[in-house]
């Protein structure tokens, strides 16, 4: 791997950096004194960060990939298929090509993970270990999408791998939170909860995701060639606790509304983004949460912000937040939400 001299600065190459955990790893990586290049496939921004690089480009192309890749040390593969479509024919070829990449130039692999890899015979708490045996198409698609990091990182590239809960954050609209929970754009009068009355949930809030990686790689020098850390985010543990973060944010009653999955199920065969939801409907039927204990271990915590100041934050951001007077649950979570991490 690519080293940086000392006192060299550092670059990164951010694959999905207009995304929902792409843009936070990349303000995370700005923020370090890390120059970032972001592969983009439409024409890139007439205003520019001063330490961010715009390629067109397209992650299906190899060379166009390779091209980008040139002089960085770390590729972030955050890219997906717009909508949680076409994961069969896009997700693997996108990331062989930045495998073939970060071999090219020697560079580390960075991956967002989820808990997708995990079947029902792990359940309820997963470690990094736990066997990976879903039984959801995305699932298999995410095991082999490890399996292939694997293999790169017996050949020389290094592999970092944080797996987290469900995303919710500023600047992220593709997401359980905003496009199930609540409704962009509107105050919140209601939320519609997916899971089952009783069982909890993990969360992960975005600027912690990309805080953790942030120091993980700080420390990459420490870490094996395929390494893999676990977050446990913000976890719910009865699918009441975010519903009351939420209250206390907005300072008033909010209804709570079942998701109606029948819908979905109707709709499934016409709507692809509705099949793709009702795949994972077992994350929100049974418990599932992910251990912290490696990551803890090896960091001393992990890093969390107050639960009202993320939610805060991500509802200002959706513009779900109207006038509200001083001294209200609001007033008390903005003032968090400057808090540093």
């Amino acid at each position: 791997m690519a080293e940086a001299k000392q006192g060299e600065q550092q670059t990164a190459l951010v694959l999905g950096a207009r995304g929902g955990i792409g843009g936070h790893i990349t303000e995370a990586l700005l923020g370090r004194g890390w120059k970032v290049r972001a592969l983009v496939r439409d024409k890139a921004p007439t205003s520019h960060h001063p330490m961010i690089e715009w390629c067109v480009g397209d992650v299906m192309m190899a060379e166009d990939v390779v091209r980008a890749a040139h002089g960085v040390s770390l590729i972030v593969h955050a890219v997906n298929p717009p909508g949680y479509r076409n994961w069969e024919t896009l997700v693997l070829p996108m990331l062989d090509n930045a495998i073939n990449a970060a071999e090219t130039v020697g560079a580390r692999m960075l991956l967002p993970g989820t808990v997708y890899n995990f079947g029902p015979d792990a359940f309820p708490l997963l470690r990094e270990e736990s066997s990976q045996r879903p039984t959801t198409r995305k699932g298999k698609i995410r095991v082999e999408m490890e399996d292939r990091l694997r293999a790169a990182s017996r050949r020389g590239v290094p592999v970092l791998i944080v797996r987290a809960g469900d995303f919710f954050g500023p600047k992220a609209r593709n997401n359980w939170f905003s496009q199930g929970l609540i409704q962009p754009g509107k105050p919140v009068r209601a939320i519609s909860n997916p899971g089952r009355p009783g069982i909890g949930h993990q969360w992960a809030y975005l600027p912690d995701v990309a805080e953790t990686m942030m120091r993980l790689l700080e420390r990459a020098d420490e870490l094996p060639p395929f390494a893999v850390f676990h977050m446990e985010g913000f976890w719910d543990a009865n699918g009441r606790h975010l519903p009351a973060a939420i209250e206390r944010v907005v300072g008033h009653h909010v209804k709570m509304k079942r998701v109606p999955w029948w819908l979905f199920r109707i709709c499934a065969p016409f709507v692809p983004l509705f099949k793709e939801i009702l795949e994972m409907r077992c994350l929100w039927q049974k418990e599932v949460r992910m251990s912290n204990e490696k990551l803890v271990a090896f960091l001393g915590d992990e890093p969390r912000t107050p639960i009202d100041a993320a939610v805060f934050a991500t509802l200002k951001d959706l513009d779900c937040l109207g006038p509200y007077p001083a001294g209200s649950g609001m007033d008390l979570a903005r003032n968090e939400s400057r808090a540093p991490v």
